[in-house]
């Protein structure tokens, strides 16, 4: 499990892709520290297990299935990568319960600059517009975000000067696709109002079903 607040951005270092999936190495120097073999890094929002942790990299397996659902089958060799440890029982959940698992891909539309913000635009597919709601939480490329502005198409979220220039999101043109993993809270409320009636999954969850099954 990941809070979305990135503590490193690292660069691919190496990359084979073979038929079922890839090898890849990753140049860090912050998350590397404390980590060891098994243990698991959020690579771009994507939860990875990690081999042959050095001072100044890792490596990673990624399966075909990974490549296909997420970004990472767009790496090249000097991509910029968000990098985020594991939480432990003592880290600060400054973010939001980021479980390292991609939902879809989204479409980087702009950053407009204001002041020192940004106001970036990401696009989504129909499928998870039920899991978006406005000042809720948003895993970007592994980036716990909170949704400023939304429509059926696009969501807008505001971006400090920090994480402008400690993550990917610096280096995205318009166009790129992006990984996004909606609030798992969404997601286990809308099983619970469906399980067992079949005919209506995927049915809008609304205030007023909340409210009869007493969640408000």
């Amino acid at each position: 499990m990941f809070t979305g607040i990135i503590e490193e951005l690292g660069s691919i270092a190496f990359l084979d892709r073979y038929t079922k999936g890839a090898k890849i190495k990753v140049s860090a120097q912050v998350v590397t520290k404390d980590t060891k073999d098994g243990d698991s890094i959020s690579v771009n929002g994507v939860c990875l297990t990690v081999l042959n942790v050095q001072s100044d990299s890792f490596s990673a397996d990624v399966s075909g299935e990974t490549l296909r659902i997420s970004t990472l089958g767009n790496l090249q060799i000097g991509s910029p990568v968000n990098l985020e440890r594991a939480v432990t029982p003592t880290t600060r959940l400054g973010g939001h319960i980021v479980q390292g698992h991609v939902d879809a891909h989204g479409k980087f539309l702009q950053a407009e600059k204001q002041g020192d913000f940004r106001t970036v635009r990401i696009g989504f597919p129909k499928d998870i517009g039920q899991y978006f709601v406005y000042k809720g939480s948003i895993a970007v490329e592994g980036i716990s975000l909170t949704i400023a502005n939304l429509t059926e198409d696009y969501f807008e979220i505001a971006v400090i000067p920090k994480t402008w220039a400690l993550t990917n999101l610096s280096s995205l043109k318009n166009g790129d696709a992006v990984n996004l993993e909606v609030d798992m809270i969404a997601k286990y409320i809308e099983r619970i109002m469906l399980y067992g009636r079949e005919e209506e999954r995927r049915e809008v969850i609304t205030m007023e079903k909340l409210q009869k099954l007493g969640f408000v």
